[in-house]
């Protein structure tokens, strides 16, 4: 029975690898302030994975039908959110404000890659194919297989926010202020440039649904 948790972690593993604007977020308040700012935003982000995982894994068909009715809308608003986030980043003065490790700090690091990433409503599709093949579903009886995996999906999403984040804070406040603001300029060019794609990928589909 533990497999499928151990299965769930893989998944949660390979789904937060790879560097997307939530990582550069995550890398840049870490460095700005410091590991619990970093590790928090992470958080978020694999709570979310969780929340479109439970959707899959427990048949929710109606919030997965209202998911996928509005992802136009969802895409537009997280590609905007992108755009805004970088353009802030950008021109932002890094430990302008000093460590931000107050609970009400943390708590808004946290939601904010929470909603951030729940504008991605396609991901629900892949857990939907991954709990298929796994041949898990909750009206076969298999509630307890289920909920693994998607514990084992937040540990291993969780996990790697724990590494990066750990790895990151060494060089807290090891870089020089020059250095910090070349990395809030990159990562908020990187985060902008990540969300004119959604909403040119947004705008190409619309355009060729329209002409057909």
């Amino acid at each position: 029975m533990l497999n499928f948790y151990f299965k769930g972690i893989v998944v949660g593993l390979s789904i937060a690898l790879p560097v997307g604007p939530i990582a550069l977020l995550c890398i840049k308040r870490t460095l700005n302030r410091g590991f619990k700012s970093g590790f928090s935003s992470g958080l978020g982000a694999a709570a979310a994975d969780a929340i479109y995982g439970a959707t899959a894994a427990f048949g929710m068909t109606v919030v997965t039908h209202f998911l996928l009715l509005h992802s136009e809308l969802l895409r537009l608003l997280g590609g905007l959110i992108l755009c805004y986030a970088g353009y802030t980043i950008f021109f932002s003065t890094p430990r302008e404000d000093g460590p931000d490790t107050q609970n009400d700090g943390l708590f808004r690091d946290f939601v904010s890659t929470l909603a951030l990433t729940l504008t991605n409503p396609l991901t629900i599709i892949m857990f939907a194919a991954i709990f298929a093949a796994a041949g898990l579903s909750t009206s076969e009886g298999k509630l307890v297989s289920s909920s693994l995996m998607v514990c084992g999906i937040f540990s291993g999403s969780t996990l790697w926010w724990l590494i990066l984040s750990a790895v990151t804070s060494v060089f807290h406040k090891r870089i020089p202020a020059r250095g910090l603001k070349l990395i809030n300029k990159s990562a908020g060019f990187l985060i902008a440039a990540f969300g004119f794609f959604v909403l040119a990928s947004l705008v190409i589909s619309k355009t060729a649904t329209l002409g057909q």
